[in-house]
């Protein structure tokens, strides 16, 4: 099909396109832009298009995907939206007050808690920490990728079971005193 040939029936389908847009979205400028991406999409990658196939259902499948694709992205993002007038109370928490007491002491008591782990739980989840992917400790380490994965979960879990037990005897302590 060419070039001219596409446009030309992307634009016969251009109003059952939008209808289609609006009916996923319901809004109409967001539609509006959805079918606009569609377009970019459509025209970026029309050589994978069939000719002799239904050129309708291949660009309602690309508006589809998108709009599924965009929808995971904003919730991901989990964006709030403030239409008030007043935003005073949007803009005025710069300031936070920390206890940093606190804060010290939990990290200290983790740091503790991480040195107590066996090494070969201990240094996947380190590494993880510092910021090294599954791919990379596992061609440090010599060791299968499942295995990273696998190491750096039960080190999770001892460690949520340890802060269980240690806050557990602390609440309990503190209730009977």
């Amino acid at each position: 099909m060419s070039t001219i040939e596409f446009n030309s029936a992307f634009d016969g389908l251009q109003k059952g396109l939008l209808n289609f847009a609006i009916h996923l979205t319901r809004d109409e400028e967001d539609a509006r832009d959805l079918l606009q991406e569609t377009a970019y999409k459509a025209f970026k990658y029309k050589n994978l298009y069939q000719p002799q196939t239904n050129l309708r259902a291949w660009l309602m499948t690309i508006m589809r995907n998108t709009f599924i694709n965009n929808y995971r992205q904003k919730k991901r993002r989990q964006t709030l939206n403030d239409n008030t007038d007043n935003t005073y109370f949007i803009n005025s928490s710069n300031i936070q007050v920390g206890n940093d007491g606190e804060a010290s002491t939990t990290m200290e008591e983790l740091i503790q808690l991480v040195e107590n782990l066996d090494d070969w739980m201990k240094i996947p989840f380190v590494m993880h920490y510092e910021g090294y992917k599954y791919e990379e400790i596992a061609e440090t380490l010599a060791i299968p990728l499942g295995t990273v994965k696998s190491r750096i979960f039960f080190a999770r879990r001892r460690l949520q079971e340890s802060l269980r037990q240690r806050y557990a005897s602390t609440s309990l302590g503190q209730m009977l005193n």
